[in-house]
């Protein structure tokens, strides 16, 4: 296994992130429905085997965050949900059904771990991994994020920090920023952008 706590995997348009945990491990995010091959094809690279992958989470439902988490499951991932995303859950059912995506699969909330992101740091804190998930809808209603202690924030889609005079009108945006700067970070990781050093 790799012994780096945190991998990024690149197989499609979406990074995804492992952490590694001492009671398993948890991935944010995943790719596009059909990018299962490539994603077996990194991890193998990675050193990670899916059964060091003890949970799966999708910072939002979008379809190229949450394309995969159906096989996934279906091979013995467990989905980690944050109750405010269960509505959200089946957001890409219907695009992945218009375009006719013989390998997906729609996500199975029954089978999943619903958390609460008041209770989100005693969760990862059993995995292992210090940190805990907050809320940060300016990009989603269902988005979150993933606040590590070591300052490593993975905050999916939101709009870059560097972006914020631009949007200065964008109230939510602003406020999801304040949230995430309250943690004093040392690193944000995006979905779809190199991370950046704070």
């Amino acid at each position: 296994m790799n012994s780096d706590p945190i991998t990024r995997l690149r197989y499609g348009n979406t990074n995804t992130f492992y952490i590694s945990g001492l009671a398993g491990g948890l991935l944010i995010d995943t790719d596009y429905a059909g990018m299962l091959p490539g994603f077996f094809r990194e991890i193998k690279t990675a050193g990670i085997r899916l059964d060091d992958i003890a949970y799966v989470m999708a910072t939002h439902y979008h379809p190229d965050h949450a394309g995969l988490i159906g096989e996934l499951q279906e091979l013995g991932v467990t989905l980690l949900i944050a109750d405010v995303q269960l509505p959200f859950a089946h957001y890409a059912d219907g695009i992945f059904i218009r375009e006719k995506q013989r390998s997906w699969r729609p996500v199975n909330e029954q089978t999943a771990k619903v958390i609460s992101v008041r209770e989100s740091r005693s969760f990862l804190s059993d995995l292992g991994i210090s940190g805990e998930i907050i809320r940060t809808p300016s990009h989603s209603e269902d988005s979150i994020s993933v606040i590590l202690d070591s300052g490593i924030c993975f905050v999916g889609d939101l709009e870059p920090f560097s972006f914020l005079g631009a949007y200065e009108s964008n109230v939510a945006l602003k406020q999801d920023w304040e949230k995430v700067m309250n943690y004093h970070p040392k690193k944000i990781l995006y979905a779809h952008a190199n991370g950046i050093e704070i």
